[in-house]
């Protein structure tokens, strides 16, 4: 995911790039990936480097990209470092990155715009369900990514044990059949600009396995739709945004929800542009500043994993999008 975008940030005109990686990921693999004379790249070994290093390029950066996890507050608080230094995010503000982090405070900020969520309660360590809640159900930390404690109940007395045993806050709610899937939206002063729908593939205790593109067009339709109504319920939504969704068993779309908003880049992004024949970073740029610019995808069938590792099956033509 990193590596994609540095590479299509430095295929810009008049455009070079600073990458920031862990030590941990090895040289060889920076010089391998970033061999580009316009990219330059700074490997750190603590985290006081990190922090230093970061504040230095964030200041004087034009725009910043942050990637990292929303756990344990980690996403939120890089993004805070970038405005601290007076630098400029090329992605959601930290109040929107505090909002979409909190699974249960994205739930009530959609709601209350009246888009679809499940219907779910916060719950705490030691609390009960209230009685006649519906099952089955999903318990996930209110603050996680990765699917990471994400389980399937059957009963109130699996949730409740299903909460103590994580020991952290966590949104109980109704599981909801169908497609899930992704969209993708790149926000600016001048609007949204949603991307081509995305399925996701899920294993066992929903992890997340990949995905794939594009989606049949009815469901394409549905997913757009629901995904931009998500992203403009968040206050100045700016950069990549990824809508978790779940597509359900009315073709009218009415039982169709959003699981979660993921306020940063995601893996779909490695997808996105083996299909795109705009470079995707440079769309996002221009979305950011407010610019009018071209999106075009091919069309053809592209599967990635939750690695980054892509596959083309199909191609053919182009479409605008």
């Amino acid at each position: 995911m990193l590596g994609a975008l540095v590479e299509d940030f430095a295929r810009l005109e008049g455009v070079t790039v600073w990458a920031m990686l862990a030590d941990s990921l090895g040289r060889r693999y920076a010089r391998v990936l970033f061999q580009n004379k316009r990219i330059g790249w700074y490997a750190v070994g603590t985290a006081e480097a990190a922090r230093r290093t970061f504040d230095t390029l964030a200041r004087l950066a034009d725009w910043t990209v942050v990637i990292a996890p929303e756990l344990d507050g980690e996403l939120l608080a890089w993004c805070r470092r970038v405005e601290a230094v007076g630098g400029r995010l090329l992605g959601p503000s930290p109040a929107v990155v505090a909002l979409a982090s909190d699974k249960e405070a994205t739930c009530r900020c959609l709601a209350a715009a009246g888009v679809n969520v499940p219907v779910g309660i916060a719950l705490g360590p030691g609390q009960r369900v209230p009685a006649g809640f519906g099952f089955p159900a999903v318990v996930k930390p209110c603050w996680g990514a990765g699917s990471q404690g994400v389980q399937k109940v059957l009963s109130a007395r699996a949730a409740e044990q299903a909460v103590a045993r994580l020991g952290v806050a966590c949104r109980v709610e109704r599981f909801c059949a169908g497609q899930p899937a992704s969209v993708a939206v790149l926000c600016g002063p001048g609007g949204c600009r949603p991307l081509v729908p995305c399925t996701q593939r899920l294993g066992r205790g929903f992890r997340y396995l990949g995905g794939g593109l594009p989606l049949p067009r009815p469901l394409a339709r549905r997913a757009v739709r629901l995904g931009v109504r998500a992203v403009t319920a968040l206050p100045q939504p700016r950069g990549f945004l990824g809508v978790d969704l779940v597509l359900g068993l009315d073709p009218r779309g009415s039982d169709d929800v959003v699981i979660e908003i993921n306020p940063r880049l995601t893996t779909s992004y490695v997808g996105l542009r083996r299909a795109a024949v705009s470079n995707l970073a440079g769309v996002m740029l221009a979305v950011a500043q407010g610019r009018a610019c071209r999106l075009c995808f091919r069309r053809m069938v592209v599967q990635f994993t939750a690695k980054g590792q892509t596959q083309v099956r199909h191609s053919s033509g182009c479409c605008s999008g």
